[in-house]
């Protein structure tokens, strides 16, 4: 679909397990992820107001076409990871978004992640069931 020849801004997203390589290129506001449509990708409407959320703290929606390629994880950290990933980008694109996208909390990477399994227990917490007799 895209060329290396068109001008690009990259930035890489991280979330839980999932890694996402975002490339944002000027353009009318199409979003492919995995080679896939965002709606074709994710079912939920909520996974693409997350994806969304850099463009409208910005109010560049619909200047920008976005390429990504995710993977790891479920579908609600690759949604994150894109999210960081965009936020990123449109960094490179124009310093001057730094103010509202840092005030938003984009920039940050998120960094809960799974706690381990502990000997002993059946899960991080989970203690295996107790009984009085």
């Amino acid at each position: 679909m895209y060329t290396s020849a068109k001008p690009y801004f990259y930035g890489t997203g991280r979330r839980k397990s999932s890694v996402a390589r975002v490339r944002v290129y000027p353009g009318t506001g199409a979003i492919t992820i995995n080679g896939r449509d965002v709606d074709d990708y994710f079912g939920l409407e909520t996974l693409k107001l997350i994806i969304n959320q850099p463009f409208g703290v910005t109010e560049t929606m619909g200047k920008y076409d976005v390429v990504a390629n995710v993977n790891g994880g479920g579908i609600s950290g690759q949604a994150g990871a894109i999210r960081h990933g965009i936020a990123r980008a449109l960094l490179l694109a124009d310093e001057t978004f730094r103010p509202a996208l840092k005030a938003a909390g984009l920039l940050t990477r998120d960094p809960r992640m799974k706690e381990r399994k502990k000997y002993g227990l059946k899960a991080a917490r989970r203690a295996p069931q107790f009984s009085k007799r």
